[in-house]
């Protein structure tokens, strides 16, 4: 089984924020108003935020922030109804039905990338044709977070098997890393030696955020060049 991962380059983020739009699209998420940002219940599967000593400096680094699936995720220990969990390709899981909007597992996410349904979302009626089909509308009183476009998996996987050949890569990518301009989100099998993602993760620049807690995360970040 492949052991999906990212890899971020941060001295190609531009701070474009092309890969928070392109997940807002393609996985629904309910546009935040005001009113919702001012008590932080807005959602964001990605976030692309600074990251520096001087909080009004030119030299901050662009940072993109989602999900780390991490190996040792310390989310899917507190749930007591299994809502989130980690599959065997690695990807760390949400099944919305199951949540009972604990929020155990958002308190307990150092990365602080899991979100609570507030408000039942909503959209202006225009924009409700443009939702994906592939994926379902979250329901209030539930958590979310990025799942690594898991329904592209699935999609590829039959295209696949429909043409009779295995899962190559490329064939398999989330929307952020697909929109990506500068090319500085890398996506694939960690496990699979002579991918793109395995050789970057493996760069001198690599490292992991907040590796010291243990949690083994599956996102690395590559660090700008000075």
């Amino acid at each position: 089984m492949p052991r999906w991962g990212m890899v971020i380059d941060l001295d190609r983020c531009i701070g474009c924020q092309a890969c928070t739009q392109a997940c807002t699209q393609e996985n629904n998420i309910p546009f935040g108003n005001f009113e919702q940002s001012k008590l932080r219940r807005s959602i964001s599967w990605i976030q692309v935020i600074p990251m520096g000593e001087e909080r009004d400096s030119v030299e901050q680094t662009m940072t993109p922030l989602l999900c780390q699936h991490c190996d040792s995720p310390p989310c899917t220990r507190v749930c007591p109804v299994s809502a989130t969990y980690k599959n065997n390709e690695g990807i760390v899981a949400q099944i919305y039905p199951r949540c009972i909007g604990c929020r155990y597992c958002a308190n307990a996410c150092p990365y602080t990338v899991k979100y609570f349904n507030w408000f039942a979302p909503e959209w202006p009626e225009e924009m409700e044709q443009a939702h994906n089909p592939d994926v379902s509308v979250r329901p209030v009183g539930v958590i979310e977070k990025c799942t690594f476009c898991h329904h592209r998996l699935i999609i590829a996987r039959e295209k696949a098997r429909a043409e009779g050949r295995t899962l190559e890569e490329g064939d398999y990518n989330p929307a952020c890393a697909e929109s990506c301009p500068t090319k500085a989100i890398t996506f694939g099998d960690l496990d699979n030696p002579s991918s793109d993602v395995s050789r970057a993760a493996n760069d001198s620049r690599a490292y992991q955020l907040m590796g010291d807690l243990g949690t083994k995360p599956k996102v690395r970040y590559l660090r700008a060049i000075e």
